[in-house]
């Protein structure tokens, strides 16, 4: 049987489609959401979740990973097939390769349970609120392209590349590189970066690990040997301007690419 939307839909609402099994998990979840604001939708399945989403498009997605039918990682990668929608999953506690996939395939953030249902609306409404200032150029976004190191960011097309070849970012890792090549050559601890980048006061600091290192995977030549966002044991992340020259023994730093400079240009 089709979901029906929770509530009565508001003009200019976000809406918000929730998907998971346990209808215990789902009410509150809508619940909070509803109260929030948000026009909530609900799917109890995968193959519901997609039509759902086909049906009405939502502007984010809630999305349980353990879900019959069609499970939440392929439902995230069919979605995301269809354009950038932001999904938030929902992860039991202490899976973090499932966490990891999620991210691999699209998702934007996480939520492990047991959790607060406000903390979880307080995810929604950060990754909302920098969705829709990505897309406006709103002032104090930082919307002037950054470049360093053979890498570019243009917060206002939130397109970014490396040595002229566009990357695959999702939204949280957008934010992370242009915080990086705004603040190169500083270390950051993980709650800092929690904070600043994001905007949060509190979660899982694996969250910040995780996307540090798809971030690696994504713009280093060796993630393996990161020259770029180094690790500083005892502190956190630095990004280094220079890192594609560093230990090659001659000194020098890579150029900045065309039109671009360490930083805000």
């Amino acid at each position: 049987m089709e979901q029906q939307p929770y509530g009565p839909t508001r003009a200019g609402a976000a809406r918000v489609l929730v998907v998971d099994d346990d209808p215990t998990v789902a009410e509150v979840v809508s619940g909070y959401l509803d109260r929030a604001g948000y026009d909530v939708d609900r799917a109890g399945d995968g193959p519901a979740a997609l039509a759902r989403a086909a049906a009405h498009r939502p502007d984010l997605v809630v999305l349980d990973l353990m879900l019959p039918g069609i499970d939440g990682l392929e439902v995230c990668r069919r979605i995301r097939e269809r354009g950038p929608v932001p999904v938030i999953m929902l992860t039991a506690r202490g899976d973090e390769d499932d966490r990891i996939l999620g991210l691999e395939v699209g998702a934007d953030d996480y939520v492990t349970k047991p959790f607060s249902p406000r903390e979880l609306v307080l995810r929604v409404e950060s990754v909302l609120r920098r969705t829709r200032s990505a897309g406006t150029g709103e002032p104090g976004t930082g919307a002037r392209r950054l470049g360093a190191a053979g890498l570019t960011a243009d917060p206002a097309a939130r397109r970014a590349t490396k040595n002229g070849t566009e990357l695959a970012l999702t939204l949280r890792e957008f934010d992370l590189l242009a915080f990086f090549l705004r603040h190169p050559g500083r270390a950051f601890g993980r709650e800092d970066l929690m904070r600043e980048v994001w905007g949060w006061e509190f979660g899982d600091l694996s969250t910040v690990t995780v996307h540090v290192r798809r971030l690696r995977g994504k713009i280093e030549d060796d993630p393996a040997r990161p020259r770029l966002i180094q690790t500083v044991w005892g502190v956190g992340y630095r990004f280094e301007a220079a890192g594609s020259a560093a230990g090659s023994g001659s000194g020098s730093a890579s150029a900045p690419a065309p039109g671009t400079t360490a930083g805000e240009v």
